[in-house]
């Protein structure tokens, strides 16, 4: 049976991922997406591959798609000020992948 791989990933790792998934023979359409939390660019993937070869895939995605620290600006309610917001550096973990694995009832490539 058929499969389909859906991978979230930060787009920092989105193109060595392409690059490794294609070496190893797995087709790849990108899709440029953006997150809600942070509201920064990410990358979703899906990949069409037979049952027998998920583990392979998400072995790949989980090699190149690592979780790191980066500091973003987190806004803060000014006490005294209506509406006022001020930001201060928060330190949150990105990257990483998030992965969804889904039956396909029919694959078609015309």
């Amino acid at each position: 049976m058929m499969k389909l791989i859906l991978a979230v990933v930060h787009d920092e790792d989105g193109v060595k991922l392409m690059e490794e998934l294609n070496k190893n023979s797995f087709s790849v359409t990108k899709l440029a997406t953006t997150g809600g939390f942070l509201k920064s660019g990410n990358t979703t993937l899906l990949i069409g591959t037979e049952e027998d070869k998920v583990q392979k895939v998400i072995d790949i995605i989980t090699e190149k798609s690592q979780t790191r620290k980066q500091v973003v600006a987190s806004p803060m309610p000014v006490s005294g000020l209506s509406g006022g917001y001020t930001s201060y550096p928060v330190m949150v973990n990105v990257g990483g992948a998030t992965i969804f694995v889904v039956d396909v009832e029919r694959f078609e490539k015309v």
